[in-house]
């Protein structure tokens, strides 16, 4: 038994070629069904999500896997497999088991860290589970790939990094004023690198959200959005001292916040400090405010240093969660070759169960006035041979994980005479 993956992700392929081979989850049950079918594979998992797409299944035989599994995405996709087959990965055995626990991990994220893939992730195997399409072998695959997510996400740092430009805003507030519960922020402008930023402190307990924006339809849109204000764009000014937090990302070519403004809005605030991000090139807010006590204004430039730092450091959190992956993928491996001598010690114990009954039962039929206390104390004895005789071939097996496919199997069959099932 093989386990084996096939995909593409944002690595190899370009978005246009990952949307035309991304699955619908609805209709995933059907796919699997087909998958399972048309790839000869006795367990099977597709996880599609907007930066991969994924074929993870369980093989028999590997001569033909990679070509079935293209097979059934060209047929299922109704695409030809010329405009996408070089863009495709395969991985079987120890390599795809190290995959899968890197993409549980987001190790092989766009974004290492990120947290949304192992969502999926589990989205995906669960589907599958409903759907009968995995078993004993994805099962644990996949409970281990949860398993070493978390550990990498409970023992290394490599989640606890700002590493994008609204989130590092957020990282920076929470640095100035702690715990950002009730604090209210102000949004100028209403752009996605205001909306990404809002959803961050939103996360962080802010309590109230205004908008402004040219627009003011657009600024109700967005505040709608966070149970928020929406202010006409030439009135924001007169509610700057009632936030804590000013985000500014507007395509104005002057500034659109000056010192007087702010030192007015000081005034009214008693001194309480106002934390400022101007995310927009150019600058909506004048640098000269940085003159201000309890005032703190960060530019994009300052927010994209933060992000290069925290990147670097999640590099290094991503060595350690390489060598913790590398472990899980031992264990596993382990795992995965016990389970295929299991049949072998099955059938070697049952064989000498039978021979040892066979022969006790014409011991014992020659002294039919032996007491029950001898005839157990005899029983015991044939077991006891039986199972010090199998100790060290057992052990053999058990202990031969590191061979090639199933040598040591097949040589104790060949020993024993145990039946002539093939051993895929």
């Amino acid at each position: 038994m093989h386990i084996v993956t096939l995909g593409l992700n944002h690595q190899t392929a370009p978005v246009e070629v990952r949307e035309r081979l991304a699955f619908k989850g609805e209709d995933l049950p059907a796919a699997l069904r087909r998958l399972k079918d048309e790839a000869d594979l006795s367990e099977a998992l597709i996880l599609s999500t907007c930066n991969r797409v994924e074929l993870c299944g369980i093989s028999q035989k590997l001569d033909l896997c990679r070509e079935k599994m293209i097979r059934f995405l060209e047929h299922y996709h109704q695409i030809m497999a010329h405009s996408f087959a070089d863009k495709l990965y395969f991985h079987k055995d120890a390599d795809a088991i190290r995959h899968g626990f890197r993409v549980a991990s987001s190790l092989d994220s766009m974004v290492v860290g990120e947290p949304q893939i192992l969502g999926q992730l589990k989205d995906a195997f669960f589907i599958a589970s409903e759907s009968c399409s995995t078993g004993l072998i994805l099962n644990r695959f996949m409970h281990r790939s949860f398993f070493i997510a978390k550990e990498v996400r409970t023992k290394t740092r490599i989640a606890s990094c700002a590493v994008s430009v609204s989130f590092a805003a957020v990282e920076l507030a929470k640095k100035i004023f702690g715990d950002l519960k009730g604090m209210k922020v102000m949004l100028i402008g209403a752009g996605e690198m205001c909306e990404l930023a809002a959803r961050h402190f939103v996360n962080q307990g802010i309590d109230q959200v205004l908008v402004t924006n040219r627009t003011l339809s657009r600024a109700q849109e967005l505040a709608d959005e966070f149970s928020g204000i929406a202010l006409p764009f030439d009135k924001f000014r007169d509610h700057l001292d009632q936030v804590d937090i000013i985000l500014s990302s507007t395509g104005s070519p002057t500034y659109l916040l000056a010192p007087p403004e702010l030192a007015k809005a000081l005034k009214k605030r008693r001194n309480r400090p106002i934390f400022l991000i101007d995310i927009a090139v150019p600058r909506d807010i004048d640098p000269q405010i940085n003159a201000l006590d309890n005032i703190y204004l960060y530019d994009v430039d300052d927010l994209q240093e933060t992000v290069t730092e925290n990147l670097d450091q999640r590099q290094q959190e991503a060595l350690r969660a390489e060598t913790m992956v590398d472990l899980e993928v031992d264990k596993f491996e382990q795992w995965l070759a016990s389970l295929a001598v299991t049949p072998t010690i099955r059938e070697l114990r049952d064989q000498i169960r039978k021979i040892s009954e066979q022969e006790l039962h014409k011991t014992l039929s020659g002294f039919p006035d032996l007491s029950d206390k001898e005839r157990r104390r005899l029983e015991a004895m044939v077991n006891a041979i039986g199972n010090k005789f199998l100790h060290h071939p057992i052990n053999y097996l058990k202990s031969s994980n590191q061979c090639d496919e199933n040598v040591p199997a097949t040589t104790i069959r060949k020993i024993f005479h145990l039946t002539e099932n093939e051993l895929e």
